[in-house]
């Protein structure tokens, strides 16, 4: 049995924790905050209660191996799951909407078809077929298996098998979502619905690799999934899981360092001084953080992976509006920014005024949310993440955004509270307030995070921001990935 150290209690240490555990190892946990769940974090005023990081679930099966893996009650005994559907609205510039169907290709084609026009649901299924592809040859090497040491092999290599375009005597083929949208889809609504994966994740779709059709074919094949009551109860029910294999939580608990001896990791040092040793220490916090822990280390692991571009972070607002939630009304509905050009170049671009941005509307149907006969409203957008950045004046143009997806919200608005990047910052630590993005193939490995192995021997990397990027699937398969690899050693290759 060794001792394990786990610093932080994000989503990705959480599920390490809790297979390590299971494994026989004892296993302690220390937290900086008061509390467990990284960016699943829970906002309660007046009676309405919201989420404040991630607020719907993609590719659950990650979540359900968890509670197969380390215990008798399946995932569903834990948390109630209530699959989304419509998976989402979409109310684009030109004011035409499509509600789209969970996890059905025929009944997203057919949806295109009536709300966009005959032949726009063939090229959207006709460009999921392609996703699939990517999916297949990056499923195992970006989310089941450890970075491979030869990682230049994902970074130098396209997965998604672009349509040749013909212009000018010249043949093109896609080399980024932006191109894919304007070259294979050829609307630019069908564009719209695209790259609003990407920038879900703070990606910009002009640079972004043609790979990351992964984003949207995930949701489409895997479904969109809701935790009854809030995401924030898939974070209690994993930390439920972690206590009942006897893992040790210490909240408050600040860690200041990683000890080494004889070279490798042995241990961690505390705020107050007092020395946690440890067999193996597995490390779920942000680059920045971590370097400063393991002073002159190099902390990226056999496989040195380019830095990654600069994250985008959220602003998120919390909506109390009075009134019940109109039956039929869709779970999500994203309203998309009139002026595409001028909404990234205000995100991505080097000075960022205030703008239309294009913004996600959660309207859970949920009576645990708010009080009788009111309603509990969530709008999000990507905004960059610099410290000290102010967003005021872009709170009152997301609302005016979110009344094309509810309508009369201002006059049934109680309250509103903005959760700004400095907010993500102070709960997870990342600088800026980023949200780490999902791992992806191609653009010479600029997507790609540092492997869950480090340079110091005993010390691992988990979560969002270590091998395979953020997102809630890729927080949960990095603990897995952690947990193979201290169980089963350096020749764990993953799940089979």
């Amino acid at each position: 049995m060794a001792r394990i150290a786990v610093i932080g209690a994000g989503m990705g240490a959480l599920t390490a924790a809790a297979r390590l555990a299971v494994a026989g190892h004892r296993v302690a946990v220390y937290e900086r905050t008061d509390t467990y769940g990284g960016a699943l974090r829970r906002f309660e005023r007046d009676g309405f209660s919201f989420d404040t990081g991630p607020a719907l679930l993609p590719l659950p099966a990650v979540y359900r191996d968890l509670f197969v893996k380390t215990g008798k009650e399946p995932l569903e005994s834990c948390v109630e799951l209530v699959q989304v559907d419509p998976s989402s609205r979409h109310v684009f510039a030109d004011n035409t909407e499509v509600s789209l169907p969970n996890a059905s290709r025929a009944g997203v084609v057919a949806a295109l078809d009536e709300g966009l026009g005959a032949g726009a649901g063939k090229r959207w299924g006709d460009f999921l077929v392609r996703a699939r592809e990517a999916w297949d040859r990056t499923r195992r090497p970006l989310l089941e298996e450890p970075l491979w040491p030869n990682w230049q092999v994902l970074a130098e290599r396209e997965p998604y098998p672009s349509v040749p375009h013909k212009r000018l005597l010249r043949t093109r083929r896609a080399g980024t979502l932006a191109e894919v949208g304007a070259w294979e889809l050829r609307d630019p609504r069908l564009a719209a619905l695209l790259e609003s994966h990407a920038l879900g994740y703070g990606l910009d779709p002009r640079v972004a690799p043609a790979s990351a059709a992964v984003l949207p074919y995930m949701e489409h094949a895997f479904g969109t999934w809701y935790v009854r009551g809030g995401l924030r109860e898939l974070a209690r029910a994993v930390y439920e899981r972690c206590l009942a294999r006897r893992v040790e939580f210490h909240f408050g608990a600040e860690v200041t360092g990683v000890l080494e001896k004889d070279g490798r990791a042995s241990g961690v040092e505390l705020a107050d001084g007092s020395v946690a040793e440890a067999d193996f220490v597995v490390a779920g916090v942000a680059p920045g953080i971590l370097a400063g822990l393991t002073p002159g280390a190099v902390v990226r692991g056999e496989s040195e992976v380019p830095p990654q571009p600069a994250a985008a972070g959220r602003l998120t607002l919390l909506l109390a509006l009075r009134g019940p939630r109109p039956a039929g009304t869709a779970h999500r509905t994203v309203v998309h920014a009139p002026d595409r050009e001028a909404e990234l170049e205000a995100l991505f671009g080097p000075a960022a005024a205030h703008r239309r941005p294009t913004v996600t509307v959660l309207r859970p149907d949920d009576p645990r949310l708010a009080p009788a006969d009111h309603e509990a409203v969530t709008v999000t957008t990507a905004v960059p993440a610099r410290p000290g950045r102010p967003h005021g004046d872009l709170v009152d143009h997301m609302i005016t955004a979110a009344e094309r997806a509810v309508p009369g919200l201002r006059d049934r608005l109680l309250w509103h509270e903005a959760r700004t990047p400095a907010d993500t910052a102070d709960e997870t630590g990342a600088e800026g307030g980023a949200v780490p993005v999902p791992a992806l193939a191609a653009a010479g490995g600029r997507l790609l995070h540092p492997s869950n192995g480090t340079r110091v021997p005993g010390l691992f990397t988990v979560g969002g921001w270590a091998h395979p990027g953020g997102g809630l699937p890729h927080a949960g398969m990095s603990g897995a990935l952690v947990a193979g690899l201290i169980v089963e050693g350096p020749e764990f290759r993953g799940s089979q």
